[in-house]
């Protein structure tokens, strides 16, 4: 059975870096969806799909797959640049500014 480990990304609706930290151990789709005639909702039958497993490191979530005998995909993940300034928007409002605030 194949598996896949990945650290997820933050969300692109926010700044903050919470539930980047663990590791994730998802499984793939063993067979298609399908989509039902009279709903149209799809559906499958793999119910390995529904699992998600999380994991303080990437050596517990390997130590895991190892111990289940799951074909792994690693895939690290993408760093952010450091670029990222200290203070941000707080600093429009500073009262050390060096000058003055104006659109």
């Amino acid at each position: 059975m194949r598996a896949r480990i990945y650290q997820p990304a933050r969300t692109a609706m926010q700044s903050g870096m919470a539930r980047t930290k663990s590791w994730i151990l998802d499984f793939t789709p063993a067979s298609a969806r399908e989509v039902d005639p009279l709903m149209g909702w799809t559906s499958s039958s793999d119910t390995q799909s529904q699992v998600r497993l999380s994991f303080e490191t990437k050596e517990a979530a390997l130590a895991y797959a190892e111990a289940h005998g799951l074909d792994v995909q690693v895939t690290d993940p993408h760093r952010r640049k450091p670029n990222i300034r200290p203070r941000g928007y707080g600093e429009n409002f500073a009262s050390d500014r060096r000058s003055a605030w104006t659109h």
